[in-house]
């Protein structure tokens, strides 16, 4: 079941489809990161204003150096010890869809520590854009049976795993990064 659900949506992304996915925070909308236009359909799903950004996903850290310009130290221990699912936010994007990097030229990334995210992050080799199921401005979902029709009318797939899941499930602790070292929490 697994494995066929990672070759669905793996089409579907090299299509420059938009999927709707379990991640070991909420349910997430998601799209090849480097695709310009399928960043765009995710903003139009979401009804959201392009000027603000989205996160990515990565399958491991060694990756982070691909899509940011210098990764501090620090990220790294944070990355490893972070006992809740954890976005840090990086200066100086690069490798990706400029629609997807916020006006200051930083970008957010998540290392999920969930198998269906692992794996497909995997078989993509790049990474894809993870960002709550949810019209901006109203409430994010906590799981499967919260998510809008709006939403599930908008995606190219639904990815058929952990739909039937009840617990309620976060969104993840988000904190800026400096290059040098200096952090601060966006949300906790």
């Amino acid at each position: 079941m697994l494995k066929e659900e990672v070759n669905k949506a793996l089409e579907v992304l090299k299509a420059g489809g938009i999927i709707l996915y379990p991640t070991d925070t909420v349910w997430g909308l998601g799209c090849d990161a480097t695709n310009t236009e399928a960043v765009a359909k995710i903003f139009k799903i979401k009804n959201r204003e392009d000027s603000k950004s989205l996160i990515i996903l990565l399958d491991t850290e060694n990756k982070l150096q691909s899509y940011v310009s210098e990764v501090p130290n620090l990220a790294y221990d944070l990355i490893e010890y972070s006992e809740k699912p954890l976005t840090i936010i990086y200066s100086g994007a690069k490798n990706l869809a400029l629609n997807l990097i916020n006006q200051d030229g930083s970008v957010g990334i998540r290392i999920p520590k969930h198998e269906f995210c692992q794996q497909l992050i995997q078989r993509f080799r790049k990474p894809i854009v993870s960002t709550s199921a949810n019209l901006s401005g109203e409430a994010t979902p906590t799981n499967f049976s919260e998510i809008s029709q709006q939403i599930l009318d908008g995606v190219d797939y639904i990815v058929d795993l952990e739909r039937d899941s009840w617990s309620k499930k976060q969104p993840s602790t988000i904190l800026k990064l400096e290059p040098n070292g200096k952090f601060v929490f966006i949300r906790k």
